[in-house]
């Protein structure tokens, strides 16, 4: 399936490993959000305001407790909906 196709709600995997751009309050910058393979849900989908081709998505990624972790935006690069094995 075509991640544009997606919508808030649907299931969708980290393409690599995600890290803390500083953006994520609470946590340290360069700090792992999510391993390569963690699932994740689409909180909702946009694009950068001065540049509508900058297209992007909200997330939420499981956590290792099996909660979901705070919501970060992702570029579509990032992620797939692929379930993977962590190459790590």
């Amino acid at each position: 399936m075509n991640l544009h196709e997606l919508n808030p709600g649907d299931i969708v995997f980290a393409a690599i490993t995600i890290v803390n751009d500083g953006s994520v309050p609470g946590m340290a910058e360069n700090g792992i959000i999510a391993e390569q393979g963690t699932r994740g849900v689409i909180i909702n989908t946009g694009h950068i305001e001065h540049d509508p081709a900058s297209e992007l998505m909200l997330v939420r990624f499981e956590t290792t407790d099996k909660n979901l972790g705070p919501a970060v935006g992702c570029w579509y690069k990032e992620l797939t909906t692929e379930a993977t094995q962590n190459k790590a």
